[in-house]
């Protein structure tokens, strides 16, 4: 029998190996970036076309590479960052596994110009699928430019499963945050179509955090300082009446990487036990900093998993110095509603040999509680009326008293008559029908009725809208402006008129009739969340998204009690939907129970 087992070719190999690395376009920014900061780089750009499908390019001022680096560079397994495996345990650069220009090289054409600082001239080069196309000395600046254009040319299958760019700008971004948050001091940039989307200047932790997510930002934070012998922990919390329903602001870094641990976001939520609403996420950018021989980063390949050597100590310090710093700036609650805020002693509080002086006290020596008590005695404001009934009243005829709860049971009857429909619970609607009864879920159903009625105003009828007496301005962060002004026509559609778009805001002058003003910023807010869950690969989908979102938003919630003229027609309105019997959502939206199954129960 022959040998069946052979060694991959090296191409086959890396694009094997890009499955892992490269899932995104969102991936190879963030190794591009972290391959700049291993650089030594203090000014990074980032420029991007058609969310990176098209091109991703980033520049950097750092250190460069030789000519026999830059062509080294796109092998497998070539890195300057480790030797021998004990240096995995000693880790203080971004990348080491070496697999990350090799893999996007493999799926992409690159473009590579480099120069070291003392060189005259620099270094190209072409890679095309793995291919070296040409490499050739060029007159460049010093650092590194790294361009990716035409991802995934050679795997359309791959490409075909990316999703709208809205999606992927998302994602993209999402990755530059979290390196810039990482790295405060460097000056970072993003283009997007020749747009501008972040400018970031070196700065300290808070005002790149406020940079990042908008001026609104600032009031919101809580700040973290502690230090031990095994973990020093640093950063902010936001308070926690501006916690979400969303879980998107929540930032872990361990040694200047971004991690995902829900075993330490537990911590911190536990650290916000009684001051979050249902449901409601914190906010947080949390740094850690612990020894390099006490973590292990080697456990996925996007290293955003890392494992601790001591995750218990650091759950129960992390937990205690949250809690801790919401009880410094008095965000915790006091349970002593009638205390003397000026008998608050300060945190930082230390003794100067001062005595604190006693509090003095005033007695009202005139004071007697008994005599006020008869003074409301003999005042007594209600008199007793006179008894004009006689005895014999209480005597009543017999004919009376029958008479009295048969006509209530009438009227009684020509109410449950009139009335067609009750509400249960403040959550369901029962309704009878010529067969038995139907009950109807009112968030449901009331959801059905507004995404059929969004849908219709956005796609078939131009959406009417009304205009605001005064605009209103609304901050948002860049992300989410970029995100916005991408939607902004099927906005527009949907019955919102925009005054002005900046950097950090944008003014609306104009929104759908059935939008009240003060739930606009909600409205907003939960739309650029749906999009961020959403998969939308037309345009029709955007407004599908659009029309579930505003109905998720605006619907009549559980625990609204409704008159019986509105539960009829929630009825009425659900039943002339086109598709009654689900929600946008895919759940059933009523339950309807027979006469014969309602006999049955009783039959049983």
């Amino acid at each position: 029998m022959s040998d069946i087992i052979q060694l991959l070719p090296d191409h086959v190999a890396n694009q094997i190996a890009a499955g892992e690395v490269v899932q995104r376009p969102a991936s190879v920014v963030k190794e591009l970036l972290e391959n700049a900061i291993d650089a030594g780089a203090t000014n990074i750009t980032l420029l991007l076309k058609d969310a990176g499908k098209t091109l991703i390019q980033v520049i950097d001022n750092g250190k460069g590479m030789s000519a026999t680096d830059a062509r080294m560079c796109f092998e497998r397994h070539a890195t300057s960052k480790i030797q021998k495996a004990e240096d995995l345990f000693n880790l203080c650069t971004k990348g080491f596994r070496g697999e990350a220009l090799a893999s996007i090289a493999a799926i992409a054409h690159v473009e590579l110009k480099t120069k070291q600082k003392d060189e005259e001239l620099g270094t190209c080069i072409k890679v095309e699928g793995s291919k070296v196309v040409a490499q050739d000395f060029i007159s460049t600046s010093e650092g590194t430019s790294l361009a990716v254009k035409n991802l995934f040319y050679n795997i359309p299958a791959r490409r075909n499963f990316l999703k709208s760019d809205t999606v992927e700008t998302r994602h993209i971004i999402d990755e530059f945050q979290r390196v810039a948050l990482a790295h405060p001091n460097i000056t970072f940039l993003l283009h997007h179509n020749n747009n501008e989307v972040y400018h970031l200047k070196g700065s300290n932790l808070r005002k790149r955090i406020v940079a990042v997510f908008g001026a609104k930002m600032n009031e919101k934070l809580v700040p973290i300082d502690e230090t031990t012998d095994i973990l020093k922990i640093e950063g902010f919390v936001a308070k926690p009446e501006f916690s979400k329903r969303k879980r998107g602001e929540q930032f872990f870094f361990v040694n200047d990487r971004f991690i995902k641990s829900s075993y330490l976001n537990h911590a911190v939520v536990n650290a916000f036990d009684g001051l979050l609403e249902q449901g409601a996420h914190p906010s947080y950018f949390l740094y850690l900093t612990v020894p390099t021989s006490s973590i292990d980063i080697n456990i996925h390949p996007t290293k955003t998993e890392i494992k601790f050597d001591n995750e218990k100590a650091l759950y129960a310090m992390l937990r205690a110095t949250v809690k801790h710093s919401l009880g410094q700036y008095n965000v915790a609650p006091v349970l002593d509603f009638n205390r003397d805020a000026n008998l608050d002693t300060p945190y930082s509080f230390k003794s100067n040999g001062k005595k604190a002086s006693v509090p003095k006290i005033s007695v009202n020596p005139d004071f007697n509680p008994f005599k006020e008590e008869q003074k409301k005695e003999n005042n007594f404001p209600f008199k007793r009326g006179k008894n004009t009934q006689s005895w014999e009243s209480l005597y009543t005829s017999v004919d009376t008293i029958e008479q009295t709860p048969q006509e209530n049971l009438f009227q009684h009857q020509e109410e449950a008559k009139a009335q067609k429909t009750f509400q249960i619970q403040r959550k369901y609607v029962l309704s009878s029908i010529k067969s038995g009864v139907v009950l109807i879920n009112q968030s449901l159903a009331h959801q059905r009725v507004l995404y059929e009625q969004f849908l219709e105003s956005i796609t078939v009828k131009e959406a009417n809208s009304q205009q605001l007496l005064f605009p209103v301005k609304i901050a948002f962060s860049s992300a989410e402006i970029e995100m916005i002004y991408t939607i902004k026509t099927e906005l527009e559609n949907a019955g919102f008129s925009f005054d002005e778009f900046t950097k950090d805001s944008v003014t609306i002058k104009g929104i759908p009739v059935s939008v009240t003003e003060s739930k606009i910023t909600i409205i907003l807010e939960e739309l650029l969340n749906d999009i961020d869950l959403e998969v939308p690969d037309a345009s029709f989908s955007h407004f599908d998204v659009m029309a579930k979102s505003f109905a998720k938003t605006l619907s009549i919630k559980t625990g609204t009690l409704l008159s019986e003229k509105e539960q009829e027609g929630l009825v009425n309105d659900l039943f002339s939907c086109k598709e009654p019997t689900i929600s946008p959502f895919g759940k059933a939206t009523f339950k309807t129970l027979t006469i014969h199954e309602i006999d049955n129960l009783f039959n049983s």
